[in-house]
């Protein structure tokens, strides 16, 4: 049976409307956050960017009040790294997301295969449960117990076994990276135990299809997912993409017209809108990837132009003045460069503190 085929602007501008990016929409950023599944929050400012320009009259404070209040939590998630996401989308999906924290865990400490992990746990359960404890704190705690293993084993063999959240005011706009860690269960009550993997790829395709098994297994970080995924429901819709890959979408999801209009948009470091489909090319063109992800796993902050990644782009405070350095990849219309700069100076009110001014600033190779 064959099916519909996309091409690669269909798939471009679907992606971005279900990422909320050819209009920003008026959820909450808590309900934009859930829509969204979970973003990315090694670094705390990334993400009320990547909201900014999401989330109609979206704010730093309302955003930092919703991390007070907890209605969204920062905790290791998605390829065992740290994610903000709502307590509910953490609860129900933890099983699935586990055995790639296990698999990163492995894969970058040596010792993890050596450690007895249900001894691990049983010390690290109360030491956490007495109070929110540092990442040094844990670790020091075990090492009195396995002196001959390294320190920082023992600490990702915690948050790989146990399901962790970091307290307030982790992950908040300009906090810094000694946060503490709470036992996620005793905080925000009870946690799945069933791997709910089918119904995290209809998650996944509501904010990122139609897309492929192997974009799942990209965004997610586990692999071989087709025997575990089973049977899809029946109601669901395959397409496929112009080299002949079957991608899946949930019923009723919309499809974009490949002609419609994509206004600029600046999205920041790490944003999983790059990183979540195994063929990024609806997004990102294969030569432009070295500039964007970087060694030490580090991404670059991308504007979009016409839907795609057309260049990077980053800010520095000197005093009281910030520069908004844009670098294009190529040379750049007077439109483009118009509605870029325009939409650089919402970005830099956003991102300045009182009687902070904002420089824009073009750099072309």
């Amino acid at each position: 049976m064959s099916h519909r085929i996309l091409t690669l602007r269909e798939l471009n501008r679907t992606l971005l409307a279900r990422q909320l990016l050819l209009t920003r929409s008026n959820l909450s950023a808590v309900e934009a956050t859930e829509h969204l599944i979970a973003l990315q929050s090694q670094v705390p400012n990334p993400p009320y960017i990547g909201l900014w320009s999401r989330v109609e009259g979206f704010t730093r404070l309302g955003f930092t009040q919703a991390l007070e209040r907890r209605e969204i939590v920062r905790a290791p998630f998605l390829r065992s790294t740290l994610h903000l996401l709502t307590p509910a989308t953490y609860r129900q999906f933890y099983p699935s997301i586990q055995p790639s924290m296990v698999k990163a865990h492995h894969a970058f400490h040596r010792t993890a295969k050596q450690l007895p992990t249900a001894t691990v746990v049983d010390l690290a359960r109360p030491f956490l449960q007495t109070s929110p404890r540092t990442m040094g704190e844990i670790e020091a705690h075990l090492q009195a117990t396995f002196p001959d293993f390294p320190t920082a084993d023992l600490g990702y063999h915690v948050r790989t076994f146990l399901p962790l959240m970091q307290v307030y005011p982790a992950g908040t706009w300009g906090s810094g990276s000694r946060m503490r860690y709470a036992l996620a269960e005793d905080t925000l009550g009870g946690f799945e135990q069933v791997d709910r993997l089918q119904e995290l790829f209809a998650r996944y395709l509501i904010a990122f299809g139609p897309a492929s098994i192997m974009d799942f297994q990209t965004w997610l970080g586990r692999t071989k997912l087709t025997e575990t995924l089973g049977t899809l429901p029946a109601d669901w819709i395959r397409y496929q993409d112009e080299n002949g890959v079957e991608l899946w979408d949930v019923p009723n999801a919309t499809l974009m017209d490949a002609d419609t209009e994509a206004p600029a948009r600046f999205i920041p470091e790490y944003d999983n809108l790059v990183l979540a489909h195994q063929n990024r090319t609806r997004i990102i063109a294969d030569a432009h990837r070295r500039y964007v992800f970087l060694s030490a796993a580090r991404v670059m902050g991308t504007i979009l132009l016409d839907g795609l990644v057309a260049g990077v782009w980053k800010f520095k405070r000197e005093k009281a003045i910030i520069t908004l350095t844009i670098q294009p990849f190529e040379q750049l219309t007077t439109l483009e460069q118009v509605a870029l700069e325009a939409e650089a100076h919402r970005l830099g009110a956003f991102i300045a503190d009182p009687k902070e001014t904002v420089n824009v600033v073009f750099q072309v190779d």
